[in-house]
């Protein structure tokens, strides 16, 4: 994932910064604890495209 497009992405729900998760193509809001997946370098920004995080990953990102 590029870096300067990373620094300019927001959440589209509710306009927090995104983590990205290399290892899953994934950029997570942890605000609304919800991953958004990363499809041929592509993220996809789509509610309906987001998963829930877990309890056990939302505690992971705390660490």
């Amino acid at each position: 994932m590029d870096k300067k497009l990373l620094d300019i992405l927001a959440c589209p729900l509710c306009k927090s910064p995104l983590i990205y998760d290399k290892s899953k193509q994934e950029l997570i809001c942890k605000a609304d604890r919800i991953a958004f997946p990363i499809r041929d370098d592509i993220p996809v920004m789509l509610e309906d495209e987001a998963r829930e995080l877990t309890n056990d990953e939302i505690d992971a990102l705390a660490k």
